[in-house]
């Protein structure tokens, strides 16, 4: 297992398998749109099947134990099931998805290996939706969501991005997934540094104060300190990096670009490590490198000036 300098080791790696995605929700890190007609073959700068199972086979050498597929949208590759097939045995396996293809394909992803699947849905109402997604695609994802828990694919995570246009849908949200077995839900506080337009983000201890005055029981994660809520029967969880030392602290990924770089924190472009030819050799190398490189985005690479954060000189250009 590697170690960074700060002690964390990492566990788990988040492979994009594409950045091309059907959706251009208004709040993304624009990863791009691109070919999106539907599930096709990896396309010329995408890491082939062998290229995604190699990486994994030398991050089980390294003793990661999870693999989570996203993208852009990781379905659009046709050989997702075959990927998550040779994922080795060793690993869970999770999917981040926007939904619509996972009607006809939630069962071959369970038969392949696939233990649970995060879906990305921000509104319960389809016009709603569709401001946030510019996708008309709302009853697809819907039927997605269903196939998922049908297939046993649980817990479906649904992932809701709160900002300023949809912080007023999260009540119904948190009833929704206390009606329906099978379903949990995940908030996840808007990045302005990733998305800008930092006019959109809204006071995150607010939605934890609401949560909390709700809970039956709130319990306390290991993984980055995260809180969640027990309401009504149903699972409520939020994911809270923006300005928390304590997230980015106990952070115990590696991510893998979908052109095959390797980079230690996901709010960073200037930590990339090419894994060249996408030998064993050479991905074990671009595997030490970045996590002996890797720094806590908040505390470290970014530091408190007064009230603002700026970037810590020592990592310029590092």
């Amino acid at each position: 297992m590697l170690i960074d300098g700060f002690g964390r080791a990492v566990t788990g790696v988040r492979v994009s398998l594409t950045d091309r995605c059907n959706f251009d929700c208004i709040y993304c890190h624009n990863e791009g749109l691109g070919d999106t007609r539907g599930p096709m073959e990896p396309q010329d700068e995408e890491m082939s099947t062998d290229d995604v199972v190699q990486f994994l086979e030398v991050a089980e050498e390294f003793d990661v134990n999870a693999v989570k597929f996203t993208g852009g949208e990781p379905m659009l590759r046709d050989d997702l099931e075959t990927i998550v097939r040779r994922t080795p045995d060793s690993m869970e396996v999770s999917l981040t998805t926007n939904g619509t293809f996972l009607p006809g394909r939630a069962e071959a992803l369970l038969d392949a290996g696939l233990d649970r699947v995060n879906v990305s849905q921000d509104a319960l109402d389809p016009e709603a939706f569709r401001e946030v997604t510019q996708s008309g695609a709302y009853d697809d994802v819907i039927e997605g969501v269903l196939a998922a828990v049908d297939a046993g694919l649980t817990p479906v995570k649904l992932n809701m991005v709160v900002f300023d246009a949809t912080a007023g849908y999260v009540p119904e949200m948190v009833e929704h997934v206390a009606e329906n077995e099978g379903l949990q839900l995940q908030l996840i506080e808007y990045m302005p540094e990733l998305a800008g337009r930092p006019d959109w983000a809204i006071d995150i201890d607010r939605v934890h104060g609401w949560l909390n005055e709700q809970a039956d029981q709130v319990e306390h994660r290991t993984m980055h300190d995260r809180r969640r809520y027990w309401i009504d029967g149903g699972l409520v969880e939020v994911v809270d990096p923006v300005g928390n030392e304590d997230f980015c602290a106990n952070c115990h990924r590696v991510r893998v670009t979908h052109n095959g770089y390797l980079k230690g924190c996901l709010n960073r472009n200037d930590d990339l490590k090419s894994m060249g030819e996408m030998t064993k050799p050479e991905i074990r190398t671009a595997f030490r490198d970045v996590v002996h490189d890797r720094v806590p985005y908040y505390g470290e690479y970014m530091i408190k000036d007064d009230d603002e954060w700026v970037i810590n000189e020592e990592y310029i250009g590092a």
